[in-house]
């Protein structure tokens, strides 16, 4: 398949349209790959948990999938990434906890892009120990989308395993939704009967909560961060906000400020609400959150978030900020 999307290819905006392009991947992936087993590093995002569904329809425990928890991820997250593939779709799933491993590698470094080369290296250390085992596996499958490819030339490797050492040979890559857009692979993703709050995920960083807990990052902090990032989805999704508003989390940065909690002096760090609403993520404008809700999220912050007294909401919008803080 190019990597030219065709002028006359129709945009998949309905089921039927979904069905017949899932009907023609399937065919495309069964001879591409025939009988060999194929390789995806499964986030749980949108674009790789869509490719994993179409893949697992094409060519069921051929696929092996591995889902590497960097303990950077949100709330819940690894837990519904193998209840939906390994419980519900049977999947060929490998799922390694690395959470001590990471942490202890980022321990004390607070220069962000530091922080992110890091988490990319790392990451790519435990995928290829994976691939390293898995020594019948000749395809790698990636969520590659037109996007990307617009973005970054001919061929863009997914960036959870860009950088895989030359060693590690493939007899081809497998990208069934390359040509297509990120509103179309929603729809893909809905026809293949995957999770609403999985198709409809908002935008997450690579690198996870490691760029929201700005600074060295803490168990303590990154505890806090991910319970109050919980509490801001449950609400929005409460609100019927959910999907409405492009992207939205908070952020613990890595200084504290003086409180009252419980009649005593607290001193702990602030959380800070990020809402934003964008067509292309070059320019951002802020989401208007009604009071009433900002201040139930703010009670419920403070009152069920251990080491926070503090909540703010940032109200920049990009230009001047950037999307995220780090």
């Amino acid at each position: 398949m190019s990597n030219v999307r065709p002028e006359t290819m129709q945009r998949i905006t309905t089921p039927e349209l979904a069905n017949a392009f899932i009907e023609e991947q399937i065919a495309a992936v069964k001879q591409q790959v025939g009988n060999k087993k194929v390789l995806l590093a499964l986030s749980g995002g949108v674009d790789s948990s869509v490719v994993a569904a179409l893949l697992i329809k094409a060519i069921g425990k051929n696929l092996v999938c591995v889902h590497v928890n960097h303990g950077l991820l949100r709330k819940g997250e690894p837990e519904q990434v193998i209840e939906v593939f390994r419980n519900q779709m049977d999947a060929n799933l490998i799922y390694i906890d690395a959470t001590d491993r990471f942490l202890n590698k980022l321990e004390g470094v607070a220069e962000p892009e530091k922080k992110r080369k890091i988490i990319g290296e790392e990451f790519i250390r435990v995928f290829e120990e994976e691939a390293r085992k898995l020594d019948d596996v000749d395809f790698l499958a990636q969520g590659t989308i037109y996007p990307d490819i617009l973005e970054s030339g001919p061929v863009k490797a997914h960036h959870n395993v860009g950088g895989l050492p030359e060693d590690i040979h493939f007899e081809g890559l497998v990208e069934p939704i390359k040509l297509l857009f990120k509103d179309e692979v929603r729809v893909i993703g809905r026809a293949l009967g995957l999770p609403s709050n999985m198709v409809d995920r908002q935008p997450f960083p690579g690198p996870g909560l490691g760029v929201r807990c700005t600074g060295a990052i803490t168990r303590d902090r990154l505890e806090a961060l991910r319970e109050s990032d919980a509490i801001l989805r449950e609400e929005f999704a409460k609100a019927d906000l959910e999907g409405k508003v492009w992207q939205y989390f908070t952020i613990v940065p890595d200084y504290k400020s003086v409180g009252v909690k419980g009649g005593l002096r607290s001193f702990e760090w602030p959380c800070i609400i990020r809402a934003v609403n964008t067509r292309d993520a070059m320019t951002a404008t802020i989401e208007e959150i009604p009071y009433d809700l900002l201040h139930k999220i703010v009670c419920r912050i403070t009152n069920e978030v251990n080491g926070i007294n503090r909540v703010l909401y940032d109200l920049t919008p990009k230009p001047t900020g950037t999307i995220e803080w780090e």
